[in-house]
């Protein structure tokens, strides 16, 4: 087992390596065509043995989304003997945002939070007091709760309101106000910026930009510039890259092991 470095979110101890599961379900944030690659490759199979890659190296966690196909598989993985935790994230295409959570909930999640593009647009574009009773609902059922956000400036107006976050998503790159799959370093930048500003934890996502940076540097990155409690999540697409997992857990330790010894830049 590689000495992965733990943090905490709340209550729960997580692993600061979080694999996530867009690349389960097909978001390969590339083209129509990596999609379907990725749906073929990451049969349930795969799947399980995967997070068991993940247990056995270390990694404790597991990010994805709320839907009936990952409640399944993390079912039946767990059936198995499998212990990796959930955090679950709602589903935007969902009706109701409160039976999804229950959903989320009822299907084992440790932690739950809003999805991010949903967030964004209501941040943008409607009123975030809505969000507060999302939030609620997470923590009542005994789940620690969090939002994404893509856009720098959204968790720290969450904070300004006190929505009740216990913790914050918080991608890289601001997809959703460029409007694509625009990858512009001065979105990392700020977004760093403000993961350093919010006392509570942050889990960074995104930083291999879906496979555009290049994992040493992206990890550097990251580790270099968050909190040193603050874990990142990273999607694993291991059709091409067999020891991509391992490669992944080796960053973690490598960069985010001996964050105490380091000062984050201002």
């Amino acid at each position: 087992m590689t000495d992965m470095p733990m943090v905490s979110l709340g209550p729960l101890t997580v692993s600061r390596f979080i694999v996530g599961g867009n690349p389960f379900c097909g978001g390969s944030h590339r083209s129509a065509e990596m999609n379907k690659r990725m749906l073929d490759w990451w049969t349930v199979a795969r799947i399980k043995e995967a997070l068991a890659e993940c247990e056995r190296l270390g990694g404790n966690t597991f990010l994805g989304r709320g839907d009936n196909f990952i409640v399944r598989v993390l079912g039946e993985y767990w059936n198995e003997g499998g212990a990796i935790q959930w955090i679950g994230q709602t589903c935007p295409e969902r009706k109701s945002v409160e039976a999804n959570i229950r959903q989320i909930h009822g299907a084992g999640a440790r932690a739950c939070y809003l999805h991010g593009g949903m967030c964004d647009r209501i941040f943008r574009d409607g009123d975030p007091e809505c969000l507060r009773s999302w939030v609620a609902l997470i923590r009542e059922l005994g789940m620690v709760a969090g939002m994404a956000s893509h856009n720098s400036r959204y968790p720290l107006r969450a904070e300004e309101m006190d929505l009740g976050c216990d913790f914050y998503m918080c991608c890289f790159y601001d997809l959703i106000t460029r409007g694509g799959e625009i990858y512009e370093e001065e979105d990392r930048q700020a977004m760093a910026r403000t993961i350093r500003a919010i006392d509570k934890p942050c889990i960074a996502f995104k930083i291999m930009a879906a496979g555009r940076n290049e994992a040493e540097s992206a990890f550097r990155f990251a580790f270099e510039s968050i909190k040193v409690g603050d874990p990142v999540c990273v999607g694993i697409y291991t059709e091409d890259q067999p020891d991509q997992v391992a490669e992944n857990v080796a960053l973690t330790a490598r960069f985010g092991g001996r964050q105490e010894d380091r000062t984050a830049p201002s």
